[in-house]
């Protein structure tokens, strides 16, 4: 399905806008989120959350699969795309140089995965980052 003569198609692309910005994030990210995601990627689409999931243009996506599975039948492997939304202000804070940068970098990884529906592989590990983070933050 071509969606280029919708309004608002840019979305089907990568935007070129605030790549450059935001390149040495987008390659922090797609390293430390190989195994996870297929790409990163800047997203206009995205509001109020920091980070979304996509489903690559040739694969199915995560509700689908889940419905697959639920009736039993086999579904293909892949990984989705997280899309950033570069004016949010975690991915606005975020410094691949950090630290921490491995857990944010999950922790945004597995809040998309949530949001879509999607189950935790590892949900105590999802706690105890997340308090580790939290805690990091009050103690400053």
């Amino acid at each position: 399905v071509d969606l280029s003569a919708i309004a608002g198609a840019e979305d089907v692309k990568e935007p070129d806008w605030q790549v450059g910005e935001h390149s040495e994030l987008l390659k922090a990210l797609k390293r430390s989120l190989a195994e996870k995601v297929k790409d990163v990627r800047l997203s206009r689409r995205l509001t109020e959350s920091p980070s979304c999931l996509v489903a690559d243009e040739h694969e199915i996506g995560g509700n689908l699969a889940r419905i697959l599975r639920a009736t039993g039948q086999k579904v293909p492997a892949s990984r989705p795309i997280m899309e950033l939304n570069p004016t949010h202000p975690i991915v606005q804070r975020l410094k691949p140089d950090d630290a921490h940068f491995a857990d944010w970098a999950a922790l945004l990884f597995e809040q998309a995965l949530l949001a879509e529906g999607g189950q935790l592989e590892d949900p105590a590990g999802y706690v105890k980052r997340a308090n580790s983070l939290m805690l990091g933050l009050v103690s400053s």
